[in-house]
C-alpha cells in the first residue's frame, strides 16, 4: 500500500522570513516506511538513467543522496557549503529565495565523463541545483537527471533547471 508523503511534510508559515512557507521533510524522514518508500520512489525513476554516482547539495540533499547511492551502490558525493572542503576545490554562488549562497565540490570529485543524479529536498528557485549541476559540469560530469522530495510549482525552480536542455526530472510532492 502506498504511503500519502504529503501527510508526512508540515508545513511551517512564516519561516525563515515572514511570506515563506517552510515544507519541513522532518516527520517524512522520521517515519521509516515513508522515508523508504520515497527514497525508493527516487531510485527507481534514477535507475534507468543508469548514473555512475549521486550528488547532493547540504545538507538535507544527504539525507537523500546517501540512502540512495547506497542501494544503488555507486558513490554519493556532497555539494559543500564554502569554506567546507578542505582540499582544492571548484565553487559556483547562487541565490536562494530569501538570499545568496556558494558551494563547492572537490575538484577530484566526479571523473570527467562520470554520469550524475543530483537530490535535494526541496526544489524553490532553482539556485542551490543550477549551482550543483554547474559544479558538476565544471568537474566534466554529465547530468543525467534530478529528483527532489518537494517542489515549489508557483517559483518555477523546474524551468530554471531546464533553461539548456531537458534533463529528466522528477519531484514527489508539488506545492
Amino acid at each position: 500500500m502506498d504511503i500519502d508523503l504529503h501527510d508526512y511534510i508540515a508545513t511551517t508559515p512564516d519561516f525563515p522570513k515572514k511570506g515563506i512557507m517552510f515544507r519541513d521533510i522532518n516527520p517524512l524522514i522520521g517515519n521509516g516506511p515513508a522515508y523508504k518508500q520515497a527514497i525508493d520512489q527516487l531510485i527507481n525513476f534514477a535507475s534507468p538513467l543508469k548514473p555512475d554516482i549521486i550528488s547532493g547539495p547540504e545538507a538535507r540533499g544527504f539525507v537523500i543522496g546517501s540512502p540512495m547511492a547506497y542501494e544503488m551502490g555507486i558513490g554519493f558525493v556532497p555539494a559543500r557549503k564554502y569554506g567546507k572542503l578542505p582540499r582544492k576545490a571548484v565553487s559556483s554562488s547562487y541565490g536562494l529565495e530569501y538570499g545568496h549562497s556558494e558551494l563547492q565540490m572537490h575538484v577530484d570529485a566526479i571523473k570527467p565523463g562520470q554520469r550524475v543524479f543530483v537530490v535535494d529536498d526541496l526544489l524553490a528557485t532553482g539556485g542551490t541545483i543550477t549551482a550543483t549541476i554547474d559544479l558538476i559540469r565544471q568537474l566534466g560530469g554529465i547530468v543525467v537527471g534530478c529528483g527532489f522530495f518537494i517542489e515549489l510549482e508557483d517559483l518555477h525552480g523546474r524551468e530554471k533547471i531546464m533553461e539548456t536542455e531537458n534533463i529528466p526530472f522528477i519531484a514527489l510532492l508539488e506545492y
